[in-house]
């Protein structure tokens, strides 16, 4: 069983897949961090290994995940994400860090 997932990119990896900030993917139930990416990097290819490490499916250090206003980013990848996200109500939303000070 799949459901519809909105997953928002930064502006760099939306120009890399030749798409818009926002996408549409069908994500496997239930719907983890790791489904999520699973089903982005399927439906985009060319985003494999920008997101996560191709090898260790680890998050890359200058990008976090957010969803329902909640930093996800340190959660493991095999949580559930909210609810909310998972119902398509609300997008799951990859930002990329910003370093400085």
């Amino acid at each position: 069983m799949t459901t519809p997932v909105t997953v928002e990119l930064p502006h760099h990896l939306g120009q890399l897949a030749g798409v818009g900030r926002r996408v549409m993917v069908e994500v496997e139930v239930p719907v983890t961090q790791a489904a999520i990416l699973g089903a982005v990097e399927a439906a985009y290819p060319m985003l494999r290994g920008t997101i996560r490490d191709a090898q260790t499916k680890l998050r890359r250090p200058f990008l976090r995940f957010f969803a329902c206003q909640e930093d996800l980013s340190h959660c493991r990848p095999d949580e559930e994400v909210p609810e909310a996200v998972a119902a398509g109500r609300e997008p799951f939303l990859i930002i990329a860090a910003i370093a400085g000070g």
